[in-house]
């Protein structure tokens, strides 16, 4: 296994090491949560940077990365709701368009079509990952400040990730 498909692997493995940190009353424990996320998150850009840079990009790698990078923000999600930090119908929308849009390149894949990630894409990610992370914060500091700034975040991190969704179904329609 080459190094950008073990560094997606290590963002898989943290992501049970997260939730563990996320949701239980350790000392400390959202201040790791937090690390381990940011961890998780530097790992998705720097795999696939690897990947490409080395000419090691793999079918394995293919599959895993977008997999991974499903399941962290899945489970921050998740967490996030069972926390009382956001409402559920924010976990449901990111989450059921991810579902939408993995459907999606399914189908196109059967049609001989890979759908790689769009800008777009790439910016719903950002914004996720960014909402998710002054969330978390939001819980060691408690200023006004950074509980709007959190909630906010996580709205943009929602219309952007509506937006990209309507794009890939856009631009790749399916042909029934």
């Amino acid at each position: 296994m080459n190094i950008p498909n073990k560094l997606t692997m290590l963002r898989i493995i943290l992501v049970p090491v997260f939730v563990v940190l996320m949701l239980t009353r350790i000392p400390y424990g959202s201040t790791l949560a937090a690390v381990i996320f940011m961890i998780a998150a530097l790992t998705d850009s720097l795999d696939g940077y690897l990947a490409r840079k080395w000419k090691q990009v793999t079918r394995l790698g293919a599959i895993l990365d977008p997999l991974a990078d499903k399941l962290l923000i899945t489970a921050a999600l998740i967490s996030l709701v069972e926390l009382g930090r956001i409402p559920g119908w924010i976990a449901i929308v990111i989450i059921g368009r991810e579902f939408a849009v993995t459907g999606l390149r399914l189908v196109k894949a059967e049609e001989g079509i890979i759908i790689s990630a769009s800008k777009m894409g790439k910016f719903k990610t950002i914004s996720q990952v960014t909402a998710v992370l002054l969330i978390i914060l939001q819980n060691l500091y408690h200023p006004l400040a950074v509980l709007a700034l959190g909630q906010w975040a996580m709205y943009i991190a929602v219309i952007i990730t509506i937006v990209s969704g309507i794009e890939y179904f856009y631009k790749n329609k399916i042909n029934y």
